[in-house]
C-alpha cells in the first residue's frame, strides 16, 4: 500500500477554544460537530490535525503529543509567531497555550514546540539531515531546549545555558542566540514563579 494518511486524534475540554487557536495559527476548521461527541479537524495545507471534546479534561495534566516533520521549520515557526502576535501581541512563551522558539543552528532551525489550549503538544521539527560538527555551546542550548521546552523543566534548562555561557569563549556562531535564550528562561522561570501559576511540568 502507498500514499496512506495518518491523522492525530487529540483531546480538548472545548473544540471552540482549540478551533480559534489554530485558526490564528493559519488552520481552517474542515470539519466540526457537537452531537452526539464533540470533534473539530483543522487543516494549514497538508498538515491536519483532529480534537475531540472532554468535559471535565484538564489540560495542565495532559500527556497528549503529537510529532509533525517538516522541510522548513523556521518558515512555519515564523508564520505561527505572526499569528500569534497578531492576536495577543506577543509570542506566548509561558503557560497554556505557549510556543517555543526554533534556535538557529548552522544556518538552519531546529525544532520547536506548540502547546495549544488542550495542553497537547504539537513538535515540529525538521527533516533528518547529515550530522554537522557542533560546538560545545550548541549541544547545551539543545541540552537546554530539551529540558525547558519538550520537558517543561526550565529551571534545569537555565542551569544548563548558564553554566554552558560561563564556559563559552564568546566566539562561537551561537552565542548571542544561547544569551537570547537564557534571557528567555529567565523570564519563565520568574513568570512560572508568580502566585497561582501551575504550569505543566511534563
Amino acid at each position: 500500500m502507498a500514499n496512506e494518511l495518518t491523522i492525530p486524534l487529540l483531546p480538548c475540554p472545548s473544540i471552540d477554544e482549540i478551533a480559534q487557536f489554530y485558526e490564528m495559527l493559519g488552520f481552517e476548521t474542515t470539519y466540526r460537530q457537537t452531537r452526539p461527541n464533540p470533534h473539530v479537524a483543522v487543516r494549514r495545507e497538508d498538515l491536519n490535525l483532529h480534537f475531540f471534546g472532554m468535559d471535565g479534561y484538564d489540560p495542565a495534566q495532559s500527556y497528549s503529543t503529537c510529532l509533525v516533520i517538516v522541510t522548513d521549520t523556521g518558515e512555519l515557526f515564523e508564520a505561527f509567531a505572526a499569528g500569534m502576535r497578531s492576536v495577543h501581541g506577543k509570542l506566548l512563551v509561558s503557560g497554556i497555550p505557549r510556543m517555543t522558539r526554533p534556535r538557529l543552528r548552522n544556518d538552519r532551525y531546529t525544532g520547536f514546540t506548540v502547546v495549544d489550549p488542550g495542553g497537547n503538544w504539537i513538535r515540529i521539527n525538521g527533516a533528518a539531515q547529515e550530522p554537522e560538527a557542533r560546538t560545545k555551546l550548541a549541544k547545551a542550548m539543545e541540552n537546554a531546549a530539551r529540558q525547558a521546552d519538550a520537558r517543561g523543566d526550565e529551571r534545569q534548562g537555565l542551569k544548563i545555558l548558564e553554566g554552558a555561557l560561563k564556559r563559552a569563549t564568546g566566539d562561537e556562531p551561537e552565542f548571542q542566540a544561547a544569551r537570547e535564550y537564557r534571557d528567555e528562561l529567565v523570564e519563565r522561570v520568574n513568570r512560572s514563579a508568580l502566585p497561582g501559576r501551575e504550569d505543566r511540568q511534563g
